[in-house]
């Protein structure tokens, strides 16, 4: 049986966060049987008090408080799909943005949930968009989660299945972890037929499911074996997105939909590491070792984006060239407002140009 008792990360709403070792500030005790059971507490959900409370706080994005926000801030925080990016083409204006900011002397990072690419494919989109991103720029969330497992000690002798791409695939390469699954698995089919068994590998010992364009029923049955049947296996979710910006004209299901298929059949949570989770902000820390106060996150969804943002304690920037609308940011049902909403990212540029005339 894997039962790994070292520390397991949890995360938790830490909008001032307080100094001590890499990891710490995030640790708690537990064994592997808990870990998928107490996994909701790494969702990042902000109490109902501190929602009411920043409501009041969003404003339109400005030449005035422009400039008094790029005077706050040391660090922008990015997503990708819908703010920098809509499928493969790119934001008009957007480089102009990203060169003025790196002219300041800001530190840019690009944050995203999409676990399609692994952080070497994702700085090559950037070059094919004329955009120069360094691979240590991006924070993806299938780095994300080879990266917990690295922290967790995860050993190395046992296997990963993973619904999802490629991305996934190499990063768990990276950290030196075999990966099982993925698009390979999206060709194979699935019989019923009596007396039967379907065979699944009894060493995997954890299963990551993130965005995968060729989900099947084959992938379904081995993750749900795997879960079910291999003592102390990790479900491990990249994020719980519903849907995403995967094209120009319209929005497409999001890994969210993988997830909750493996919820419903293992009747277990996952652990999700991409955002709304602060998982990944430890590693930012450690490479800028500026407090989250001087950072601003820039995204286009209240519920993974800017929350991750305010649980991080960062100044936020909501844009609605994505996911969410204005009539979404000002229904009365939402209660995540960022301090700053705008239309889409090159505004920025845009706004500064004004202000210096």
């Amino acid at each position: 049986m894997f039962c790994h008792p070292s520390l397991v990360l949890v995360i938790i709403n830490q909008p001032n966060r307080a100094s001590g070792s890499r990891y710490a500030r995030h640790s708690a005790q537990l064994s592997s049987s808990h870990l998928c059971d107490c996994a909701s507490t790494i969702m990042g959900d902000i109490p109902a008090a501190a929602k009411s409370e920043s409501a009041s706080f969003s404003k339109l994005l400005t030449s005035h408080n422009l400039r008094q926000l790029l005077d706050s801030v040391d660090a922008f925080l990015f997503d990708c799909d819908g703010v920098i990016w809509k499928g493969d083409v790119l934001i008009h204006g957007v480089p102009d943005t990203i060169d003025m900011l790196r002219s300041m002397g800001k530190n840019l990072v690009f944050v995203t949930n999409n676990s399609t690419k692994s952080r070497r494919a994702y700085a090559k989109k950037f070059q094919t968009l004329g955009i120069s991103v360094r691979e240590d720029e991006i924070f993806s969330s299938s780095f994300a989660a080879a990266m917990f497992l690295k922290v967790n000690n995860f050993p190395t002798e046992k296997k990963v299945y993973v619904i999802g791409e490629q991305g996934i695939l190499d990063e768990l390469e990276s950290a030196g972890y075999t990966g099982l699954g993925g698009p390979e698995d999206g060709r194979k089919t699935i019989e019923w037929e009596q007396n039967n068994l379907f065979d699944h590998d009894k060493n995997v010992g954890a299963v990551v499911v993130g965005l995968d364009r060729h989900i099947n029923y084959y992938k379904l049955q081995y993750a749900t074996l795997c879960i079910r049947e291999n003592p102390g296996c990790l479900f491990i979710a990249t994020n719980l997105d519903a849907v995403g910006h995967m094209s120009v004209m319209q929005e497409w299901p999001g890994a969210g939909c993988m997830v909750a298929a493996i919820r419903g059949s293992t009747e277990k949570e996952p652990v999700v590491v991409g955002k709304p989770s602060t998982f990944l902000m430890d590693f930012l820390l450690e490479k800028f070792d500026i407090p989250t106060s001087r950072m601003c996150m820039v995204g286009d969804r209240l519920d993974t984006d800017i929350l991750f943002g305010q649980n991080a304690g960062c100044k936020t920037l909501l844009v609605l060239s994505g996911v969410t609308t204005l009539s979404t940011l000002e229904d009365t049902a939402n209660h995540i407002q960022p301090d700053y909403y705008t239309s889409q990212m090159p505004d920025m540029h845009k706004l500064f140009g004004e202000s210096v005339k």
